[in-house]
């Protein structure tokens, strides 16, 4: 791979080659990237992988036309054949009023902030061997584990680099490190899997994997001897393991993409409460050692904390300039994008804030309902925000977790359900999105 300043030497020698082929402007990115994965099962070595690999992607435009190419080629030769490509297929492409680079007075300018990102810590195999080893290994051991679907650990680097006609020059280095154990209990028509996985920037902020062994185990466990709910209406309380997920439909409705196509169940709802007062949801880019920690977003624009949802009030779309040009708006440094193509939007470090109650409050006055910590599927409608999802868990009976549950489904609109949502205190910063215990009341379950 190569680093921040040799890959920008080569973006600007690519943007020189579009220039000189005609493009009136131009961008380009590398993505370089690195791992090294190993993953165990009974307690010997199943699979080693070390993946390698990096790509430039170029973008022309010429006028209002423009063309994307990418080469894994990185040799001067290479990138002047690409670049000349990308011209002339940009001058047969049609006119996109709304198509251009980021605006020139927007760009990040001065030095780029350090959100420490990058752990030169590089494990050796041997030790991501003994790591899967030691999370497999504990999770065996809880007592009604039978078997197992293996332990793995992993070491990642990414190298990214940024350059514009217009003058911006960017780049950056991010590691991961990650330990994972999945498991399996019970025997013969009784038997359920679970599984738990940590991820870090840093090596040193990684769980034990001991830890990570022992809650897998005890999450198959406590999984065993499921039932079925009957059909009907209760209160549904999201683990925080799923209750991400819910944030992540509000995202998708929310980028500049799903609006200026219609396609948006939130068309009409900037500016206005979509959720209750005490919700409020931070995006925050620079968020030292952030999981998707970034200070510039894919057009070279400086990115900021932001609440996306303030007090229940929906603040803003996530739009990439050509998004923002549709719709009359201003870019929100939200801009991501790969080597292929154009930018999309996307938030980066998401969070909820914490509300006032834990969990175990927040379910106090639940006679009957359900508490889950597992979905399946995707039956979730854009369109009209209709959603209905497979889902397991545990039963919720005056306030208590009982039993275990599987084989239902959970039914409602993401509206009603945004509406409705109550946050616990139990926020913890372990993902890229992070959302604390959530409860919904009234959500329709199909059981037996």
């Amino acid at each position: 791979m190569l680093t921040p300043p040799m890959a920008l030497e080569r973006l600007d020698a690519a943007l020189a080659a579009a220039r000189a082929a005609g493009a009136d402007a131009a961008d380009a990115l590398y993505m370089g990237d690195g791992s090294t994965s190993v993953s165990v099962r009974l307690g010997a070595l199943e699979d080693i992988g070390r993946s390698e690999g990096e790509e430039v992607g170029i973008r022309v435009f010429v006028g209002q036309r423009s063309a994307s190419v990418s080469s894994s080629d990185l040799s001067p030769a290479a990138l002047i054949e690409a670049a000349t490509r990308a011209v002339d297929m940009a001058r047969l492409a049609p006119e996109d009023k709304w198509a251009g680079l980021a605006p020139e007075d927007r760009l990040m300018r001065g030095a780029i902030p350090e959100l420490d990102v990058h752990d030169p810590a590089e494990p050796l195999a041997q030790s991501l061997k003994d790591r899967a080893l030691a999370a497999e290994d504990a999770a065996r051991a809880v007592p009604g584990v039978t078997n197992s679907e293996g332990g793995g650990a992993a070491a990642g680097l990414v190298v990214m680099a940024l350059a514009t006609s217009t003058g911006f020059r960017g780049g950056k280095i991010g590691s991961s490190h990650g330990t994972s154990a999945s498991v399996v209990a019970g025997n013969g028509s009784d038997m359920q899997r679970d599984y738990a996985y940590h991820s870090t920037r840093y090596l040193a902020d990684l769980e034990d994997p001991a830890e990570i062994g022992v809650r897998a185990g005890q999450r198959a466990i406590a999984r065993l001897s499921p039932i079925k709910l009957a059909t009907g209406t209760m209160p549904v309380v999201f683990d925080p393991r799923v209750s991400g997920s819910l944030i992540g439909h509000l995202m998708g409705a929310i980028t500049g993409s799903a609006i200026t196509r219609g396609t948006s169940f939130l068309m009409d709802a900037l500016g206005k409460a979509i959720f209750d007062s005490g919700v409020t949801m931070i995006d925050d880019p620079l968020r030292l050692r952030g999981l998707r920690s970034r200070a510039f977003d894919g057009e070279g624009l400086p990115t900021a904390r932001t609440a996306i949802i303030d007090k229940g009030v929906l603040t803003t779309w996530l739009l990439d300039s050509a998004n923002a040009r549709q719709l009359g708006l201003a870019p929100t440094g939200h801009a991501a994008r790969g080597t292929s193509g154009p930018p999309g939007a996307s938030a980066s470090n998401l969070h909820m804030e914490p509300g006032t109650d834990t969990p175990a409050a927040l379910m106090a006055d639940i006679k009957d309902g359900l508490y889950v910590t597992e979905l399946i599927g995707m039956g979730v409608n854009g369109l009209t925000g209709d959603y209905s999802r497979g889902a397991s868990g545990f039963r919720i009976e005056n306030g208590e977790i009982t039993g275990a549950v599987a084989e239902i489904t959970i039914a409602g609109n993401l509206k009603d359900m945004f509406a409705r949502m109550t946050p616990a205190n139990d926020l913890r910063f372990r993902h890229a999105t992070n959302v604390p215990t959530l409860r919904i009341d009234a959500m329709t379950i199909a059981g037996s």
